[in-house]
This record gives structure tokens, C-alpha cells and sequence, in this order.
């Protein structure tokens, strides 16, 4: 690459970034919207099994607690249902959840460079447009603003993403939590 291909690309300004800003957003709200669905249905899940099983490992039944587990879908019901396997199992479930989680974070942390990026490029075209024009701070002003509206849909397409991230992260733990504190007192109790 030469010197002019890149004059060329910085002279395009700041628009397409901040359309690549846009579409990343969709992407992301169906990401959230995805996982916080998963979450919901897993937590409802748990939310089921939680007191049939503990009841029937509160009266030593084993057989009480299998039926339990095949009775309920879901995370936790899958972990369990492998109860020599209880470390290897959650940690498989671990990976099931946080699928496409990572699209969230990397976003949230790189929107506002991405925008960033997107401001310099206009603000090298308003100085290249004032340098063409001639014209007076009119031109370069008119170039500013534009450039940094690239920052601020940086700003709006990260600041969501990473409350999505952080919100999502915090339902998975206390899923996959509950369900470890649940596989060990399945163990505890398939010890006795």
C-alpha cells in the first residue's frame, strides 16, 4: 500500500464508521435478546427442579431426585444427570451459555475507539476540505461536528453493550452457582 491509498481512505471521512457502528448495534441487541431468553428459560428451568430436588434429597431418595432431573430440561438438569462427571459437565454448560456473550464484551470495549477512528477520518477531510476550498473556519467547523458525532455513537453503541455484558455475566454465575451448590449436595448425598 502507498501513501495515496491511504489518503484516499482517510479522505472518505467518518460516515461509513459510524454505519458500521449501527450494524454492529443490531447485531448485539439480537445477542442480548438471545442470551437474556437462554438465561430466562434456564432460570425458570432451575426455578422447577430446585424444590423437587432438594426434597428428595431431604428424604434420602435418590430415585425421587434422578426423576426430578429427567422431569426438567435444562442447564442444571443436564449437569446433574451426569453426577460422575459434575466438574466436567458444568463446565461444558459454562461454555453452552456463553455463547456469543464474547460479541458483547468485545464491542462495548471497542465502540468508542471504533468511533474514535471514525472522528479522526472527519476531522483529517475537514482539514483536507478547508485546504481545497480555501474557504474560512466555517468549512473545518462544519467537518468537526460531523467527525464527532463518530465519537458519540461510539459511546451510545459501548455504553449498552457493556451493561448488556455485565447484566448477562451476572445471570449465568448464579445459574451455573445454584447449579454447582446443587451437585454437591447431590454428591454429598450419593455418599451417605
Amino acid at each position: 500500500m502507498n501513501n495515496s491509498t491511504f489518503m484516499a481512505l482517510a479522505l472518505t471521512g467518518g460516515t461509513w464508521v459510524i454505519w458500521a457502528l449501527i450494524l454492529s448495534s443490531v447485531g448485539a441487541v439480537a445477542v442480548a435478546y438471545d442470551r437474556w431468553s437462554l438465561f430466562r428459560q434456564e432460570a425458570n428451568a432451575l426455578a422447577a427442579l430446585r424444590p423437587k430436588f432438594l426434597s428428595a434429597l431431604a428424604d434420602s431418595d435418590l430415585e425421587g431426585a434422578q426423576k426430578a432431573i429427567k422431569a426438567n430440561p435444562g442447564a442444571c438438569a443436564r449437569v446433574l444427570g451426569e453426577p460422575e462427571n459434575l466438574a466436567a459437565a458444568l463446565s461444558d454448560e459454562r461454555r453452552r451459555l456463553e455463547g456469543r456473550l464474547l460479541w458483547l464484551g468485545t464491542l462495548g470495549n471497542n465502540a468508542p475507539f471504533v468511533g474514535l477512528f471514525g472522528t479522526v477520518l472527519g476531522v483529517i477531510k475537514a482539514f483536507h476540505d478547508l485546504a481545497e476550498s480555501g474557504a474560512g473556519p466555517e468549512v473545518v467547523m462544519s467537518g468537526l461536528s460531523e467527525a464527532l458525532v463518530a465519537t458519540a455513537v461510539g459511546l451510545l453503541v459501548a455504553i449498552p453493550c457493556v451493561l448488556s455484558f455485565n447484566f448477562l455475566q451476572k445471570r449465568m454465575r448464579d445459574i451455573l452457582s445454584e447449579t454447582e451448590a446443587l451437585g454437591l449436595r447431590y454428591d454429598a448425598s450419593r455418599r451417605r
